[in-house]
């Protein structure tokens, strides 16, 4: 019989871990450390996530908002849709707590590469998946050429937002979100080509 997981039990060992992950850095922070900074055994640790890995990853996509339900998006506007998308931003609560577990998170990815790819899937895979059904019914509608390359242009919408996020974090004021220039300038270049296509027929 599979033993019973206690919500509150649950939340104090992810609080208690991404308390010590920011603190001391993920390698430094023990199983035995997380147990007793957040008053849950072992055991009961061990009843919840099968190693320090699988706690890690929850806890990151917990400060990420990565477990909220991610509705499928479709106002019948296409450039508003793409923009709702990249324009999505993980909890203001843990913005503190994102700043200080990054560094840990990117030393930890170098010298655990599985993690990090697995992470990086995770963190990507939500958005890639909504541009692409965003894009997928626009070439349904005729409003995208039916020849789209849906790879090239995920990469076309979500380069600029990642390149704002590596390169704009110097602590100047914050420029403009960029998602909702990426969408315009995707649907300026390709809803008019398609509505070019579709005249010539």
């Amino acid at each position: 019989m599979a033993r019973s997981r206690s919500p509150l039990a649950h939340d104090k060992v992810l609080r208690a871990a991404l308390d010590l992950f920011g603190e001391r850095g993920i390698d430094a922070a023990s199983m035995d450390a997380i147990a007793q900074h957040s008053g849950v055994s072992k055991a009961t640790i061990y009843n919840h996530w099968p190693d320090k890995e699988a706690l890690l990853m929850e806890v990151m996509i917990m400060i990420h908002g990565l477990d909220r339900e991610r509705e499928d998006i479709d106002t019948g506007d296409l450039q508003r849709d793409l923009t709702t998308v990249l324009t999505r931003r993980p909890p203001d609560q843990f913005d503190e707590a994102r700043a200080r577990m990054t560094p840990s998170l990117i030393a930890y990815s170098a010298v655990h590469p599985e993690f990090g790819k697995a992470w990086r899937h995770r963190v990507m895979d939500p958005p890639r998946d909504g541009i692409r059904s965003i894009l997928r019914r626009g070439i349904q509608r005729r409003l995208l050429p039916g020849n789209l390359d849906l790879d090239a242009s995920v990469a076309l919408l979500l380069g600029p937002v990642l390149y704002d996020h590596i390169f704009n974090k110097d602590g100047r004021v914050k420029p403009p979100d960029i998602g909702p220039t990426a969408a315009a300038a995707f649907c300026r270049a390709f809803l008019n080509s398609a509505k070019a296509a579709h005249k010539k027929k």
